[in-house]
């Protein structure tokens, strides 16, 4: 079994800072695409930014010039660093990772709040 467990939430003012981090473990032989998402409140879940294996990223264009998107492979961790945070940013952050392990299956985490105050 693999779990993602997400860190790195909490309440931030508008124009602030965070950097969410998500670390993988168990069962776990290879990590593909690795990706944050958040779902704010009434919406739908939607792709904030993912980074393949190899690095590669891509960003929604909301996020562009804001957030960056990295992974250490070596601990099976990727991270979200959030700059010049706004209020519409406020969301439930969720990562994901495409996991080669006994199987490849595709796991989530538990979800980790970003209120934002303006």
């Amino acid at each position: 079994q693999v779990q993602l467990v997400e860190s790195g939430g909490g309440l931030v003012q508008a124009g602030g800072s965070l950097r969410l981090s998500c670390a993988a473990s168990g069962r776990i032989s290879s990590i593909n695409t690795m990706g944050w998402y958040r779902q704010a409140p009434g919406k739908q879940r939607e792709l904030v930014a993912p980074v393949t294996s190899g690095g590669s990223t891509n960003y929604v264009d909301s996020v562009k010039g804001r957030f960056t998107i990295f992974r250490d492979n070596t601990k099976n961790t990727e991270y979200l660093q959030i700059n010049s945070l706004r209020p519409e940013d406020t969301a439930k952050y969720y990562c994901k990772a495409d996991v080669l392990g006994f199987l490849r299956l595709t796991y989530w985490g538990q979800g980790t709040q970003v209120p934002v105050s303006s």
